[in-house]
């Protein structure tokens, strides 16, 4: 209550607070209920649900919250007046107030005038304008005053209604300012009045009576005044700083500079020595083979003529045989004669056989080169293993990349059944009953297998187990050993899939609390678009089509969760949270985050868990049909 204004009896004020908008804290004007049942001025309402702090929603859909009990509501909610509540207002006699921050009729706003500080400036320095948001005949005149409840600016005739006028003695009148939701508190829009010196931030009425009731904290003008005084002292610190910064990025410079001549130098000298290695292998190569043919040609000479003088004696034996078989039984002189020429032919003396090495000169030669080649593999690794700076072999540093030169490491799983189809996780199937005593208030479940996302909250009974700041909901069952299969149905917007520790904390806040947002849980996310796999905080976007059907596979012994697309029976592997190695060149945050704490998730009992975050979510647990037929509505 302002000084002078008169006092005000209990009932009074309890009708005033009864027929005031929350957001402006004047008398309602076209009042509209919201789905939650609290009233506002449809102006201000209309304001609100299309701030910029608006969330969005699968498909683009955008959602705005109550400003009284941050329940969501659609922010293309049709808004109707309640003409109930406004023939009430007309009837209800209205209660002097108090000016306010309102400018009075006798004080009309000061003008802006060259060389004033009372407008934004542009980025040379000089005076932004602020244009009336009211003129619509020819030119806009520039802007007198800006309204923090109204969100406009106004010149001087467009501002004399919130001088003159009751019903505007409650607005808050600024000089001009070209983006004037900047100025109010983003969760309350009001405007910002004071200044929290432990949080360090601009900050309103209701947050100074609430988040930072029990901070130090002083009005904007006062601080001000206080960082003008530091002013001085700052602009010297940053002028020096600015000095140094100038050597050093001198410095810097010629660093580079220096060490890109230096690369480019390097990398020439190494072009060339690799190019006279290839020369020298290509020298050594024909050598090599002229040394096999060299072999081949010495040996083939003396082979071929003993091959030949065989095949010349033997074609004499073949014929003086077939002579002696030919003479007639009575001609006894001719026999004789044969007979005496096969007996000559035979006891001829035989050429010497060539003699030929146990081994041909030549049979080594791939020996020779198999041996170079092991040779040059050593060297090289050797070689790059010191100029890498790398540890034993035997280690694996998860935690950076890892540079080999030998065959990159099989990317598949140590369970074969990431080959296999549907057919093979329907043997690991795990029946899953959603938990009624760990959903959040804004989720209604059907049955134990669906779970939809609504406005109005559900009365639940109280359970230390159900969530509070996250609408989400736990499977009742446990996995502690095993492999288990389960599958999820997408319905509508946003779902997140995943597994949560036993140990959770239901009471965690928003941004920690989702699953994936910390370090007890992982899961994988549909947000309208596309996929994203969330640990720890990290997460990874995945490029894959929309699935209605998701199939989670937990190896709880391997420590291997695995999210498969199902469709016609056959299994699209959408992402797989294992420890891994990393490959050549190549650092992952989000692999890095899974390596480092992903088997931790192994020592606690895990429990399927779900996440419904947009206001449309609706998803269903499946029913592990050998079809894998779905019997639900799709979009």
């Amino acid at each position: 209550m302002d000084a002078g204004s008169g006092p005000i009896s209990p009932i009074s004020s309890l009708q005033e607070g009864l027929f005031s908008c929350p957001i402006c804290l004047d008398a309602l004007k076209d009042p509209v209920t919201i789905p939650c049942g609290h009233n506002f001025c449809l102006r201000c309402i209309g304001a609100h649900r299309h701030h910029p702090g608006s969330v969005t929603g699968a498909g683009g859909q955008n959602t705005s919250r109550c400003p009284l009990c941050q329940e969501p509501f659609p922010a293309d909610l049709q808004l109707r007046k309640n003409h109930t509540l406004a023939e009430l207002l007309q009837l209800r006699q209205p209660a002097p107030r108090s000016p306010g921050l309102a400018m009075s009729p006798e004080e009309p706003p000061e003008p802006c005038v060259p060389g004033n500080s009372c407008g934004p400036e542009d980025a040379d320095g000089q005076h932004e304008e602020v244009l009336c948001d009211f003129c619509t005949n020819g030119e806009r005149a520039q802007a007198a005053q800006s309204c923090l409840v109204c969100l406009a600016s106004f010149c001087s005739p467009h501002l004399q209604p919130h001088l003159k006028s009751p019903a505007f003695q409650g607005h808050r009148l600024v000089p001009p300012l070209r983006h004037i939701e900047e100025s109010l508190c983003k969760l309350h829009l009001k405007p910002l009045e004071s200044f929290c010196r432990t949080d360090r931030s601009c900050i309103c009425q209701l947050c100074r009576a609430q988040e930072h009731r029990s901070h130090e904290v002083v009005a904007v003008e006062v601080e001000r005044e206080h960082v003008e005084a530091q002013r001085p002292k700052i602009l010297n610190s940053v002028e020096n700083q600015l000095d140094e910064l100038g050597v050093i990025i001198a410095q810097t410079r010629r660093t580079v500079d220096l060490i890109k001549g230096t690369a480019q130098k390097e990398k020439e000298n190494v072009s060339k020595l690799f190019a006279e290695t290839a020369r020298v292998l290509a020298a050594f190569q024909k050598e090599v083979l002229g040394f096999i043919e060299d072999g081949e040609r010495a040996m083939l000479i003396g082979a071929e003529e003993e091959l030949r003088q065989k095949e010349e004696r033997r074609a004499v034996l073949i014929e003086r045989k077939q002579n002696l078989e030919k003479v007639p039984t009575t001609d006894t002189i001719s026999f004789l004669q044969e007979f005496q020429a096969l007996k000559i032919a035979i006891e001829e003396k035989n050429m010497p056989c060539t003699s030929f090495p146990k081994e041909l000169s030549f049979i080594k030669s791939s020996q020779a080169v198999l041996a170079v080649k092991e040779l040059l593999v050593n060297i090289c690794k050797n070689q790059w293993d010191q100029l890498s700076g790398k540890g034993d072999e035997g280690s694996v540093f998860y935690g950076m990349p890892e540079v080999t030169l030998e065959p990159p490491i099989s990317e598949k799983s140590s369970n074969s059944a990431c080959l296999e189809s549907r057919d093979y996780f329907l043997k690991f199937a795990f029946i899953i009953d959603l938990d009624s005593d760990t959903a959040d208030k804004f989720l209604q479940l059907f049955g134990t297998k669906g779970a939809k996302r609504v406005l109005n909250p559900i009365a639940y009974p109280e359970s230390s187990t159900r969530f509070v700041n996250c609408e989400q909901v736990l499977g009742e069952n446990v996995m502690n050993r095993g492999n288990y299969y389960w599958e999820v149905e997408i319905i509508d917007g946003w779902v997140s899939i995943g597994v949560i520790t036993e140990d959770y904390n239901p009471q965690e806040s928003y941004d920690k609390g989702r699953l994936g947002k910390n370090e007890n849980s992982c899961c994988l996310q549909w947000n309208g678009q596309n996929y994203v796999a969330w640990f720890g905080g990290f997460d990874c976007m995945i490029q894959q089509p929309f699935f209605h059907t998701i199939g989670v596979y937990l190896e709880y012994s391997e420590k291997v969760l695995t999210f498969y697309g199902v469709k016609d029976s056959k299994m699209t592997c959408l992402q797989q949270f294992k420890v891994a190695r990393f490959r050549k060149g190549h650092f992952d945050p989000f692999q890095n985050k899974i390596n480092h704490q992903f088997p931790s998730l192994f020592t606690h009992n895990l429990k399927p868990a779900f996440f419904l975050e947009s206001v449309d979510a609706h998803m269903q647990l499946g029913p592990l049909k050998k079809d894998c037929v779905s019997v639900l509505k799709r979009r």
